[in-house]
C-alpha cells in the first residue's frame, strides 16, 4: 500500500492527472491500449478537468478505453449520473478510443447483466478483466464504488458486475464486484476532505471490519495507492 498526502484538493487532483497520464503511456507502450475505470465524485471530477485542459496532446487518447466503476439508477443526461459528469469534465473534450457506460436507465439487474457482457466482449469471456487503472473514492461511511456497508454485493465473487440494493439510500446501484477491482494492474483512491478522515484512518491504520468499511476489501496485487489531501489524512498517525 502506498499513501501520498497533498496540501489541498487542487494539488491532489493535479497529481492524480499526472499519474493517469503516466499509467496511460506505460500501458499503451506495453500492450497498445489503456483501459481505465473512472469514478464519480468531486476529486475525480477535478482530475478529469485538468486532464482535459492540460493533457490534450500528452495522452494518446485514441488508445484510451473508458469504463465506469459504478452508476446510479438514472439516465445518462441526469444530474446524478457519473457518466454525465465524466462526459462534461473530460470525455466531451478528448477523442478517446471508446466509452463503455453503465446503462443506469435500465432496471438495475438488466444494467448489470448488460455491463458484464460488455466487459466480456472487450476483455474476453474467460478470465477476470484486467484494467490498467481503476480510480476510486471513498465515502464518510467507508464505501467505495457502490460497495456500501452491510450490502449483498460485498459477498459476490462469481460476477463481474452487481446490482446492489442500498437500503439506506432507498435505491439499487450497479457496481463492479470486488474481484474485478482487485484484478486491476493499479487502483488509486482519490480522497479529499475532513469528512473522510475517520474512515481513512480506520482503513489504513485500524483493523477494519470489511462489512463496515468496504474500501478495505480493495487489495490488488500491487497494493492500492491512496492519494489524500491534508484534511483527509488528518487522523493518520
Amino acid at each position: 500500500m502506498s499513501v501520498q498526502v497533498y496540501e489541498n484538493p487542487e494539488e491532489l487532483a493535479e497529481a492524480a492527472a499526472r499519474e493517469f497520464a503516466a499509467r496511460a503511456a506505460e500501458a499503451i507502450e506495453d500492450h497498445g491500449r489503456f483501459a481505465v475505470v473512472l469514478a464519480g465524485g468531486s476529486t475525480p471530477k477535478a482530475t478529469y478537468e485538468i486532464l482535459a485542459r492540460d493533457y490534450g496532446d500528452q495522452v494518446d487518447w485514441g488508445k484510451v478505453h473508458v469504463f465506469f466503476g459504478d452508476e446510479r439508477s438514472v439516465p445518462p443526461d441526469h444530474e446524478d449520473s457519473n457518466y454525465k459528469m465524466a462526459r462534461e469534465a473530460l470525455l466531451g473534450h478528448v477523442p478517446v478510443g471508446s466509452v463503455h457506460r453503465m446503462q443506469g436507465e435500465l432496471p438495475p439487474d438488466e444494467a448489470a447483466e448488460a455491463y458484464e457482457q460488455e466487459l466480456r466482449d472487450f476483455f474476453g469471456p474467460e478470465e477476470l478483466p484486467q484494467f490498467d487503472l481503476i480510480l476510486l473514492g471513498t465515502g464518510g461511511d467507508g464505501h467505495t464504488a457502490s460497495l456500501f456497508p452491510e450490502t449483498s454485493a460485498l459477498e459476490v465473487h462469481d460476477r463481474r458486475v452487481v446490482a446492489n440494493p442500498v437500503l439506506k439510500l432507498e435505491t439499487t446501484r450497479v457496481t463492479l464486484a470486488v474481484p474485478v477491482i482487485n484484478a486491476a494492474r493499479a487502483v488509486y483512491f482519490l480522497v479529499a476532505g475532513e469528512g473522510k478522515a475517520e474512515p481513512v484512518a480506520e482503513i489504513l491504520e485500524g483493523n477494519p471490519d470489511p462489512r463496515e468499511y468496504p474500501a478495505s476489501l480493495i487489495q490488488p496485487h500491487a497494493g492500492p495507492v491512496w492519494m489524500l489531501d491534508r484534511a483527509a489524512a488528518s487522523e493518520l498517525t
